[in-house]
């Protein structure tokens, strides 16, 4: 009996040590995850996701986020005062509105100085998190990855129509 206890225990830690390294190295948060089990990790200060609602940004506040960085234009519907109901939470919100125009490198340093500016682990999110993986895509080829490493970090972060856009303005450089 104490032996399968012992096993069982040993189970729940690797378990547990599994699920927190897969947490730590998903760029791009699930959502409907962050809000069941209360829980989020930034992986190198920053994680991308699509519109968060009220109890998912209560999550990340509650997880030490400082900032959030809305990629959304002024025209798309977010469901709620997300400014207000951010502010409420003690982060910061930033817009920095991102159309497929501004999907460029002048677009990726200023969201890397964002990112910078900010005093802990940021949330960058548009509708999906594809603008928020191109501009990661930029973000890292702009640090020195090559390209193929760029678009497979960009991918993480959430790219996926957008991709076409990035490899053009990856090309351009």
């Amino acid at each position: 009996m104490k032996l399968r206890l012992l096993v069982v225990l040993m189970m729940a830690l690797f378990c547990s040590a599994a699920c927190a390294e897969e947490t730590l190295t998903t760029l791009k948060a699930d959502l409907e995850a962050v809000v069941s089990s209360g829980a989020v990790e930034p992986v190198d200060g920053i994680t991308a996701a699509g519109q968060p609602n009220e109890a998912a940004l209560k999550v990340f506040a509650d997880q030490g986020y400082t900032t959030v960085i809305d990629l959304r234009t002024a025209g798309e519907d977010r469901g709620m005062d997300e400014p207000a109901v951010i502010e409420a939470l003690g982060m910061d919100y930033v817009h920095l509105p991102i159309g497929h125009d501004e999907i460029t490198f002048d677009s990726a340093k200023k969201l890397d100085e964002l990112i910078n500016d900010a005093e802990g682990p940021v949330l960058v999110h548009c509708a999906g998190s594809n603008r928020v993986g191109a501009l990661l895509a930029l973000r890292k080829s702009l640090d020195g990855a090559d390209d193929e490493a760029a678009l497979a970090y960009g991918l993480e972060g959430g790219l996926s129509s957008l991709e076409g856009r990035v490899r053009e303005v990856l090309g351009a450089k």
